[in-house]
């Protein structure tokens, strides 16, 4: 069993790390900014940034929400991200 310290999440992995570009590609592909995604998500500008800057992972309820007020395809994100993460 994996034992982690108490109130310290780990640095993003791989797999986050990957998540967090192709959230950066959509937002770019819909001229949306952090500022902008944080609100639409209903999240403050430093929680996404923290996010996208990879110091923590996003979870797997924002990647959804994200994905929703995006309208991206939440398997197309996913699958890209893996493939994303293969190819690193």
């Amino acid at each position: 069993m994996f034992n982690m310290p108490a109130g310290k999440e780990p640095k993003p992995g791989a797999f986050a790390r990957a998540v967090s570009d192709e959230i950066r590609h959509a937002m770019t592909n819909h001229r949306v900014s952090g500022a902008q995604l944080a609100g639409m998500i209903g999240r403050s500008q430093s929680y996404v940034s923290t996010r996208l800057r990879n110091v923590q992972s996003f979870s797997a309820n924002d990647v959804e929400t994200i994905c929703k007020a995006l309208d991206e395809d939440l398997l197309r994100m996913l699958t890209a991200a893996v493939r994303r993460m293969r190819s690193h």
